[in-house]
């Protein structure tokens, strides 16, 4: 038996951070049957919504897969789940087995596949009917929820809304089904968690809505409606540029046991946009692309479709990288909540606001504030480290720039002096 790879070296294979947490939640042998391995090869059937299991085999000498789903990317997250299962060693996949009879080494790959547009129209299809028949499921599940009303949903058990999410998960809907999930939790954290709830099912609704109008969108639109879903678009598929000095404002990770992903903030100088960059690394291992806080990086972005604040792309490697100092487009509160209204305005399903605040007093209490120079006041969210923010601020007036959720503010730096200090 050869020996059994690293969690990260399976992650690795992941064409995007999406199929890698897909398969980090679908490694349960309860979705599984027919597991077994050789030495170098491991296969089983994963029941997905289709009504036959899905056979799943890697040859580990390449590696290759083959799977039976109808999913385009490369390796899905069926075959990444398999080897997820393979390498906790758990028992879950029987060693030394005989291959079953399905079960066949993938043909190694030994040049680029060309695009057949035929194939690639017909896996559109097939994937714009799955994802219309999971959001029709979706839409029942819904009336069936309201028609209970919302008090009845904040009994429901944990497995009430992870089934949920599961279906939606198997119609290639994982942006929904994260919310779904986001959801379970927020009904036993928050004090108003009946509004919150209420703004949620809109959004979903009205997703579904979207999707079933998806052909009369604007292409802004349809980015939006792609990201809430959950369906990525490829490099090839970016190409709207632009250059500028892009000032790093803000920066924000998070960590759990498989992966590490982070989100850089740019503001831009000459066109005053301001776009976000998204990088993803396997736990434990280095992010490509480190971005230093409070610099200026003249170069370009590629900006995805989609209404603003945009997630973008940097391009090329010839960035020149300089000194930054401060938020130069930081303002007041009413002005900070007026650009967020009109964000909302052109994507409904922003979660994520980020607010560049100018004059901002911190102010210790239950809930703890910031307050401008005119009196208007932002809830910080909880779990903010307010000493952190009087200590930096000294109790004078400070720059701060975070992101808006839910109507709480997460601070992510604060200017001190002509620097970014993050938070």
């Amino acid at each position: 038996m050869g020996s059994r790879w690293t969690v990260a070296r399976v992650l690795a294979l992941a064409p995007d951070a999406g199929s890698a947490k897909a398969a980090r939640a679908l490694a349960n042998p309860r979705t599984w049957s027919d597991l077994g391995s050789t030495s170098s090869l491991v296969w089983g059937k994963c029941q997905g919504s289709a009504r036959s299991p899905y056979q799943v085999t890697v040859d580990l000498t390449e590696p290759s897969f083959r799977c039976t789903c109808p999913s385009r990317k490369f390796p899905c997250k069926h075959g990444l789940a398999l080897l997820l299962m393979w390498v906790a060693g758990d028992g879950s996949v029987t060693a030394g087995a005989a291959p079953a009879e399905w079960a066949t080494p993938a043909a190694p790959r030994t040049e680029p596949a060309r695009p057949d547009p035929e194939a690639q129209a017909r896996r559109l299809a097939e994937r714009e009917s799955l994802m219309s028949a999971g959001l029709g499921d979706f839409e029942l599940w819904l009336h069936d929820l309201v028609r209970q009303g919302l008090a009845t949903a904040r009994r429901q058990p944990a497995g009430f809304w992870d089934t949920a999410a599961a279906r939606l998960v198997d119609a290639q809907l994982p942006g929904l089904a994260d919310r779904v999930r986001a959801v379970a939790a927020d009904l036993h954290a928050r004090a108003d968690w009946a509004p919150h709830l209420l703004g949620e099912l809109g959004g979903w609704y009205l997703a579904i809505r979207a999707w079933r109008r998806r052909a009369e969108l604007d292409e802004a639109a349809v980015g939006d409606l792609r990201a809430v879903l959950g369906w990525p678009r490829r490099r090839d598929e970016i190409g709207d540029r632009v250059a500028d000095r892009w000032w790093v404002v803000g920066l924000s990770q998070e960590e759990d046991d498989r992966l590490l992903s982070q989100r850089t903030w740019l503001h831009g100088e000459r066109t005053g946009e301001t776009v976000v960059l998204l990088d993803f690394a396997a736990a434990g291992q280095a992010l490509k692309v480190a971005h230093v806080l409070g610099s200026v990086v003249d170069g370009e972005v590629a900006r995805y479709p989609g209404a603003g604040p945009r997630r973008a792309l940097l391009t090329g490697d010839e960035h020149q990288v300089m000194a930054g100092s401060g938020l130069p487009h930081a303002t007041g509160v009413p002005d900070a909540l007026a650009q967020a209204a009109r964000w909302l305005a052109g994507n409904p399903w922003l979660r994520r606001i980020p607010l560049a605040l100018a004059g901002m007093t911190v102010v210790p209490g239950e809930p703890p504030l910031l307050v401008d120079s005119g009196g208007a006041a932002l809830t910080l969210a909880p779990g903010t480290d307010v000493w952190q923010l009087l200590a930096l601020s000294g109790g004078h007036p400070v720059a701060v720039f975070g992101e808006w959720i839910d109507e709480r503010l997460h601070p992510l730096s604060v200017q001190v002096g002509d620097r970014l200090v993050a938070l």
